[in-house]
């Protein structure tokens, strides 16, 4: 495939299968080619100098079977959008090296997540994954859909370069899918110094209200025009930034937000967050990585 792929992490999970199937969905709307991977931990690498007795006869089964697991998704997938492009590779190495080294080149990278409990954490690979900088942005498949509802886009705003990157991811998703697109900015953190308020022995918090809105249609400015289809609702909230992003995330179809971002404001408003509601989401997260 010379075009960038919509690449899918598959291990066997009903989770992973989930996202295969989100992931095909996403890239038969974007138009990009789907390639389903897993990636085999033992042996760690195709062509050791080192054999352990019998290992061929537990390695060739293993791959056989991983084979026709991954031909019988990409079938899924085709049965999905007969004109996606989608084939499977079966590349030997540790999950989230092999998955980081496809994501460098990719469109987008599209891994499971919990389906039951809207508390249960990510898993280590997805973890490792999040933390890195640079590369696709990477989306977390969480809850029990496996394509996007009637909800709307939820995108965290800071003002940060990274969240200028997830307006655009989120803007671009709701049009695909029409779907109302909330933009919420909490300012919490606000004021960039509080020690000028230190006379008043308060804070003034019609300005710090003020410029938190400015903050939020500075951020917006260009999008709505760009994509006039996309009803936008925007949303500028005293509360902490991970709580108003998970109550706006209730019934979404996806929640996106940027990863590591510094705004004007003193605290990142995007950087812990991020690692918070991809563990807590109800729906599938969408994390745009600082580069």
């Amino acid at each position: 495939m010379s075009e960038k792929a919509v690449v899918v992490g598959f291990d066997l999970a009903e989770s992973s299968r989930r996202a295969v199937r989100w992931a095909a969905r996403e890239a038969a709307g974007r138009g990009r080619p789907l390639l389903l991977v897993h990636a085999l931990t033992w042996p760690f690498e195709e062509h050791t100098t080192i054999r352990v007795p019998g290992e061929g006869d537990v390695a060739e089964p293993l791959q056989q079977a991983l084979r026709r697991e991954l031909a019988q998704l990409v079938e899924e997938c085709r049965r999905i959008d007969a004109d996606l492009p989608v084939r499977s590779e079966l590349p030997f190495g540790d999950p989230a090296e092999v998955l980081a080294a496809m994501a460098a080149d990719a469109d987008l990278l599209v891994l499971g997540g919990p389906r039951l409990e809207p508390s249960a954490g990510i898993g280590a690979t997805s973890a490792e994954l999040l933390a890195r900088r640079g590369g696709a942005p990477v989306v977390v498949v969480r809850g029990g859909a496996d394509q996007p509802g009637s909800g709307p886009v939820v995108v965290g705003v800071d003002g940060s370069a990274t969240s200028r990157a997830a307006i655009g991811f989120a803007f671009d998703f709701a049009s695909r899918n029409r779907c109302e697109l909330v933009t919420a900015h909490a300012w919490s953190d606000l004021p960039l110094d509080p020690f000028q308020w230190v006379s008043h022995w308060e804070l003034a918090w019609a300005e710090v209200h003020e410029e938190a809105a400015e903050v939020l249609a500075e951020s917006v400015a260009g999008w709505v025009e760009q994509y006039p289809d996309v009803v936008v609702r925007r949303v500028v909230t005293p509360e902490k930034p991970t709580e108003a992003l998970l109550r706006e995330a209730e019934g979404a179809s996806l929640l996106v937000v940027g990863s590591h971002g510094r705004g004007r404001f003193r605290r990142s408003f995007l950087g812990s967050v991020s690692h918070a509601v991809v563990n807590r989401a109800p729906c599938p997260v969408a994390v745009l990585r600082a580069a």
